[in-house]
This record gives structure tokens, sequence and C-alpha cells, in this order.
């Protein structure tokens, strides 16, 4: 006898429940391979889990819609920050600044490097420290560093904390969803598992080629193994056809 494989993905397991369900809906119950109180249950899990795995994966194609654009403005803060720094050095350079103005940006005085703003913390970090940096020493009467300024940079960084917390709202709910979704598919393969069982159990009198096929007008998945393939080959009659 081959060996019974049960769903592994969503859509094998939804199919699976709903040819058990239209055998539920097509036969009267005393000649059902499994009972009406898994068919009950069958009825409340099924749109449960169709539900579930639409709410999901629509969650999930907003997020990967959501996440480039939020890649890109993450990208333009960055991008708008690292300026601000080089601009500020190359006046430094050239003299029209004075070194120890990078230290109100918590910069070293004596390094013209641009600090790190690969990640979402650094580029929050160092972003507010350059735009209060550059506030307070405008306030102490620094002539304001341009193109870009500071008021643009606020702006790019400004757009960038926004996307970030509806990114970070975004992946909670698609987290939640996932939680959700694993729970239903353990329901789901609990289901399948005991209509699987109760269908082979009727059925279980049954001559082994018979028993498989009325198993599997129930939806039931049988594979035969690598050596039960074999054996099968060498019973069948050689291919008599001409040459």
């Amino acid at each position: 006898m081959p060996y019974r494989r049960l769903p592994n993905t969503d859509t094998s397991r939804i199919r699976a429940m709903k040819i058990a369900l239209e055998k539920g809906k097509e036969m009267p119950p005393h000649k059902l391979a499994f009972s009406s109180k898994t068919i009950i249950k069958l009825e409340k899990t099924l749109p449960q889990f169709e539900h579930g795995i639409k709410s999901f994966r629509d969650t999930l194609s907003s997020q990967n819609r959501k996440n480039k654009e939020y890649y890109e403005v993450v990208k333009k803060a960055r991008i708008y920050l690292t300026h601000f720094i080089r601009v500020m050095n190359m006046a430094i350079f050239r003299g029209e600044l004075l070194a120890e103005t990078r230290a109100f940006y918590g910069l070293s005085t004596d390094e013209g490097n641009v600090p790190l703003l690969n990640t979402e913390s650094e580029l929050l970090s160092w972003g507010r420290r350059i735009i209060e940096g550059e506030e307070f020493r405008i306030k102490k009467g620094g002539g304001p560093i341009t193109n870009p300024t500071i008021a643009v940079v606020k702006v790019r960084f400004g757009n960038f904390l926004d996307a970030m917390n509806q990114h970070n709202t975004l992946s909670k709910k698609t987290l939640e969803h996932s939680g959700r979704i694993n729970m239903l598919r353990k329901e789901a393969d609990s289901i399948i598992l005991q209509i699987w069982n109760e269908v082979e159990k009727t059925f279980s009198n049954y001559p082994e080629d018979v028993r498989k096929e009325m198993c599997e007008d129930y939806g039931l998945v049988y594979f035969y193994r690598k050596n039960e393939i074999e054996k099968i080959r060498a019973s069948e009659p050689p291919d008599q056809s001409p040459q």
C-alpha cells in the first residue's frame, strides 16, 4: 500500500477540506465515510481558515508594497543627512567654519568622517543630533549651513519618522496575522487528519486497490515508494509494440 501524504501547503489544505465538505453535502450521513460530528467541525474550520489565509496574504501584500516606499524614504533621509554633514565638513576644510563646529552635532572635532547611517537606529540617533545641533548652533549666532539647509533635512527626517511608525505598525499587524494563521493551520491539519483517519478506517476491509481508490475519492493523497514503483513496473507486461 502506498503511503499517505497529508497536505503541507495552505492551498492543499483548503483543497482537502473542500473535497471532504463536498462529500458531506452530497452523501447522506449514514453513507458518509466520516462522522457527522467531524463534518460539523469541518464546516466551521474551512471558512475560518480561508478567511484567515486571505487576510494574511492581503496584509503581507500590503506590507511588501509599503516596504518599497519605506526604504525609498529611508534612503532619502540618509542622503540628505549625509550631504549636510559633508557640506559642513567642506566648510571647515575651506576655513569658513571652525573644526569645533562638529561638536554641536556630537561629532569628533578632529575627524571629517560621516558617521554610519546604515541602520534605522543609527539614522534615528544621528538625525536627531544633527537637527538639534544645527538649530542650537544657529540660535548661538552661527550662520546656517545651506544646500541642504537644516529645514530641508528636517522635512526628510520627519518623513522617515512617519514612515518608520507606519512600517512598525504594519509589521506588528503582519506578525499578529502570522501567529493567527499558524494556529489556524494547526486546526486545519487536525481536522484533515481526523477525516482521513476516519475514511481509511471506514474502508479498511476492502482490497488494497479498491480501498485506495475509495479513499482518494475523499481527497486522500497517496504516493508510492521507490521500491513499490519498481515492483509495479516489473509486474507490467513487456511492451509488444512493433519496433
